[in-house]
């Protein structure tokens, strides 16, 4: 049966100058040197992969298990966008920034647990027209592709062509799931055979959810692999933060020096990892108090601060996610190290009770306590900080409408779909990765709020892994007090 999950071909066969001749393809399909493929060992996520497998088999014990890749989405007409594999497919797999887009890993229930079996499309053979003429899988145009037998080796895990996973639907049954939101057209094919094996209940998706939760919650404690990669992509994106501090003369000459930070920061995330772990924010003067500004079309001036928050994702996907607010000029004036001051003080309060046993939650509780403090002592709330902070007031939190921390690992907010009890009402343990990251942002049109306040933003953010005795700054080395920031500028 045709491969029907395959990559669908661009529709650009009106356009092909492509020679059709069959002189021309009996040419091109011969006359190239034997291709000895690389000697390949297992890489170091496979076992840590294997064993999050392992975990995931008992949890949905006798159920079929299929987690997609997903496929690439194209940008512009014959263009896509660089692919990134479905994040949960990443973990499950440790394949990493090599996937192959369109891969679909299975987990086959058996009398023990589970067997996992990797199906994606291998290279197309030189005697096939596809070598040369199909711009989605054909070597001139994507570069070669990983064989079988290679993944089966760096992953430790059994593959199979993806043509042969049609015979995996065929065998889907009422009691399969799969995640849902990794790849549409196989959700809809799953969907499909589902609603054939059982009555109307099987389009009901609570099982799938089920295993989004399952797969999320199986992040919320890294393993040493992961704290390991977590540590390196702080290092990189240090590097990125130095780089960007280092070219600050050339970003405050151009006239949309936001876009130069940005792509500063960009050129280490990709000579150093991956790619960015999402959309460099460099937001300037008035842009700060924007939460999510990743237009960056602005100028940055000397006077202003600018917030710049950005992480590197590593090959394994790992990401960090650091946020520093600089002085353009160098330093600070008297209000703007006011507002930094307040900031620090609230991330250090919050970093101060993390350990083991405490509810994620009280971090921002005790965050929200010091910026309703200050909020209260500068005199810009209408009640005392104590009334501020009760659950029907928040005045504060108009200042800072964000929360002060969220998982991170292989997403930037990683274990999104964990259920509450798990996620914000969860109890720390060792081996959790989180930000700390509380702000203040004055709208430059905010009347609560004296003048020299307006259009002011500041977030502080580091990445905080929990011990066993207490936490550790992944990012402490990145300079976060305001002498310490001035120094970094001033010597750079």
């Amino acid at each position: 049966m045709a491969d029907s999950s395959a990559p669908t071909p661009r529709a650009t066969s009106n356009r092909s100058t492509t020679p059709q001749s069959s002189g021309f393809s009996d040419y091109i399909s011969t006359g190239w040197a034997e291709r000895v493929d690389p000697e390949v060992v297992p890489r170091e996520q496979a076992a840590f992969a294997a064993a999050r497998r392992a975990r995931l088999s008992q949890l949905h014990v006798g159920q079929r298990l299929i987690i997609p890749a997903g496929s690439a989405k194209v940008r512009s007409n014959d263009t896509d966008y660089p692919f990134r594999a479905h994040s949960t497919f990443a973990h499950v797999t440790g394949w990493g920034s090599d996937v192959v887009a369109g891969s679909v890993l299975v987990m086959e229930p058996t009398t023990t647990g589970h067997d996992a079996t990797l199906y994606f499309r291998p290279a197309a053979g030189r005697d096939t027209s596809e070598f040369y003429a199909n711009p989605d899988v054909g070597e001139f145009w994507t570069g070669p592709r990983p064989s079988l037998a290679n993944v089966a080796i760096d992953l430790g895990v059994a593959t199979l062509p993806l043509a042969e996973f049609e015979a995996v639907l065929d065998r889907v049954d009422a009691s399969t799931l799969i995640v849902r939101d990794a790849d549409r057209d196989v959700t809809d094919q799953v969907d499909g055979r589902r609603l054939l094996a059982a009555d109307s209940e099987a389009l009901e998706h609570d099982g799938d959810d089920e295993l989004s939760r399952d797969l999320s919650e199986l992040r919320l404690v890294k393993d040493t692999y992961e704290v390991v990669e977590m540590r390196a992509a702080v290092d990189a994106t240090q590097m990125g933060f130095n780089d960007v501090v280092a070219d600050l003369p050339n970003i405050i000459e151009h006239t949309r020096g936001e876009r130069l930070v940005e792509g500063t920061f960009n050129r280490r995330a990709r000579a150093e990892g991956n790619t960015v772990g999402y959309d460099t924010i460099a937001a300037s003067g008035p842009h700060a108090c924007v939460l999510h500004w990743t237009r960056n079309d602005g100028p940055v001036k000397p006077g202003d601060l600018i917030l710049i928050d950005a992480g590197i994702e590593l090959d394994s996907y790992y990401t960090a996610d650091i946020t520093r607010t600089l002085p353009i000029s160098g330093t600070f004036t008297e209000v703007q190290r006011r507002v930094y001051d307040a900031v620090l003080e609230a991330a250090d309060a919050a970093f101060a009770i993390v350990r083991p046993g405490i509810k994620f939650r009280d971090i921002h509780a005790e965050a929200m306590r010091v910026i309703a403090e200050k909020t209260a002592e500068w005199g810009l709330l209408p009640v005392s900080a104590a009334e501020s902070l009760e659950a029907d007031k928040q005045f504060h939190r108009r200042y800072m409408v964000h929360g002060t921390s969220h998982h991170l690992g292989i997403d930037v907010h990683d274990c999104a779909a964990a259920r509450r009890d798990m996620y914000l009402d969860g109890i720390l343990e060792p081996g959790m990765v989180f930000t700390i990251e509380p702000g203040l942002y004055f709208q430059p049109d905010d009347i609560t709020v004296p003048e020299e306040y307006r259009g002011i933003g500041v977030r502080i953010e580091d990445d905080i892994l929990v011990t066993e005795d207490g936490a550790e700054n992944l990012s402490v080395n990145i300079p976060r007090t305001a002498d310490a920031v001035e120094a970094w500028i001033a010597r750079s």
